[in-house]
């Protein structure tokens, strides 16, 4: 499956929601759905209780009911959000890509393609959250970049493979640039946001994959 096929049958992070596979009752996955738009769409701020309960079509007797505060609903999300972004990128066409670096460089592709519609739908529900509540909600911060990091981690594997293979002499570590793959990528939906732009997003992908090919060259060949 091409990436072009993946995100037209996706299209939205909405999308894999409702796809979700889940045994939480109807209201509570009402709310979660609620918050997983609402969070991404407002903020945690402006999202009030009274707000949640409306998209989600429920009475805040069943809000209480499964969740203690507006914070735990916002914990659970962020851990619906890691477990459907994990789907999505464990299936994504990148993963069959043999060689590392052609592989880091189609994840970096494959992200340039989930820029699509509007902003909130395909910016990044753990940067939206942890740039608001860093300093007022450790808990949601904790969460937050536990995900952030748990994606970068996944990259890891590639890129030291293609490190060891392009550039051995390196002193850059795997670790180090997975964790800059997601600095880019949440700074770019930053910039889309303050622009209300998503080509501020594109120019900054394409410009992280133009830098990691300059870390990765060719290998050059060997003169007799």
């Amino acid at each position: 499956m091409t990436t072009y096929q993946l995100v037209g049958m996706l299209k939205r992070t909405d999308r894999l929601v409702q796809m979700q596979a889940t045994n939480a009752s109807p209201a509570k996955q009402k709310l979660l759905n609620a918050a997983l738009a609402l969070f991404r769409e407002r903020g945690y701020s402006d999202t009030s209780v009274d707000d949640l309960c409306r998209a989600a079509g429920v009475t805040k007797g069943a809000f209480f009911h499964h969740f203690e505060s507006k914070e735990a609903l916002a914990v659970a999300a962020i851990q619906q959000w890691n477990e459907i972004t994990g789907a999505l990128f464990a299936g994504a066409p990148y993963q069959s890509v043999a060689d590392p670096k052609e592989r880091l460089l189609a994840y970096v592709d494959f992200r340039a393609e989930l820029v699509r519609g509007d902003l909130p739908e395909w910016t990044c529900l753990l940067g939206t959250l942890v740039q608001e509540t860093f300093a007022t909600h450790p808990a949601l911060r904790r969460f937050c970049g536990e995900g952030i990091e748990a994606h970068a981690q996944t990259l890891v594997p590639t890129i030291e493979a293609a490190r060891k293979q392009y550039a051995p002499d390196a002193e850059w570590s795997a670790e180090g640039l997975a964790r800059h793959t997601q600095a880019v990528l949440q700074g770019a939906f930053v910039l889309a946001k303050a622009m209300n732009n998503p080509q501020a997003a594109l120019d900054a992908i394409a410009h992280l994959r133009r830098y990691i090919e300059l870390l990765l060259p060719k290998p050059r060949k060997r003169t007799k």
